[in-house]
């Protein structure tokens, strides 16, 4: 059978001792914080505009400065995390569960391997972002298009690694010890091929959540996710460039959190691969 999983403790303490993975995690969970309070939380109302007060500077009323139309920017900010957050985690999850499925099955079952890795080979043969751009230009913009766009594109990779892991499962001892007593197929996938698929596919997954953000900000930035006047980063940077000589700092802030929070997701990924790899473990 499988090997049993090592203690949580001792996993805790091996992220414990990674300095960049905590600070990672204690940046995504302030940034989740932000995303489900920051209406609450901001200073001015996001779409409070104040003509007067149009490309100012930071300073002690409006810390990150004002926009084109006199809005706070720190305010817009906090209030577009939510939008990020929800674009990266829902897409994942979108693709995470469809290619989970397309790659089990075409790894356990070999008689729908060829035509599953057909499909998804198809789907590889064009660019993620033109492929996204193709499905929310035919969906419309909005964040549900988007969410489906990237969250699409996305499948082929989670499905690909299922996939080859499965192939490599399906060989191992305990697998086909569980065969040779009669196991179901049921049984044999979820307590001997599933157990072990969960760390890779976390480590991935999370990942992949800082890509799909990026995905998310060009698809606005172009014009073709969430709308102006939402202030979701990427269209708040679409919007910005054409003040970059002039403002800058309506530019350079809402980039700054596209930033951030995709290094932060990058680090917690590399982290969680390195406290869940067995072949690093003391």
């Amino acid at each position: 059978m499988a090997l049993p999983p090592p203690q949580g403790g001792r996993l805790v303490a091996r992220f414990l001792r990674q300095r960049a993975g905590v600070l990672s995690l204690a940046v995504i969970v302030c940034l989740v914080g932000v995303a489900v309070a920051g209406e609450a939380i901001a200073p001015y109302d996001w779409h409070a505009q104040d003509v007067v007060g149009r490309f100012g500077g930071p300073s002690t009323r409006h810390w990150l400065g004002t926009d084109e139309l006199g809005r706070d920017i720190f305010s817009r900010i906090l209030y577009g995390a939510r939008f990020s957050l929800a674009i990266g985690l829902s897409a994942v999850t979108l693709s995470f569960g469809i290619g989970t499925l397309i790659g089990i099955a075409a790894g356990f079952y070999r008689r729908l391997d060829g035509v599953l890795m057909r499909v998804v080979d198809v789907m590889l043969a064009f660019p993620g972002i033109l492929l996204a751009i193709a499905i929310v230009g035919a969906l419309g913009p909005g964040l549900l298009s988007v969410i489906v766009a990237i969250g699409t594109t996305e499948i082929p990779g989670f499905a690909r690694l299922n996939r080859s892991m499965v192939l490599s499962l399906r060989e191992r001892e305990f697998v086909v010890a569980a065969r040779v007593i009669g196991a179901p197929d049921w049984l044999i996938l979820g307590r001997h091929v599933l157990l072990n698929l969960v760390s890779p596919l976390l480590v991935f997954a999370c990942l992949r959540i800082s890509t799909t953000i990026l995905a998310g900000a060009t698809l606005s930035f172009l014009g073709l996710g969430i709308q102006p006047p939402i202030p979701e980063w990427g269209a708040m940077v679409s919007t910005a460039r054409q003040y970059l000589a002039t403002a800058p700092h309506t530019f350079v802030y809402p980039t700054l959190a596209i930033f951030i929070t995709v290094i932060a997701f990058n680090l917690l990924g590399d982290a969680l691969r390195d406290t869940l790899d067995p072949t690093l473990r003391a």
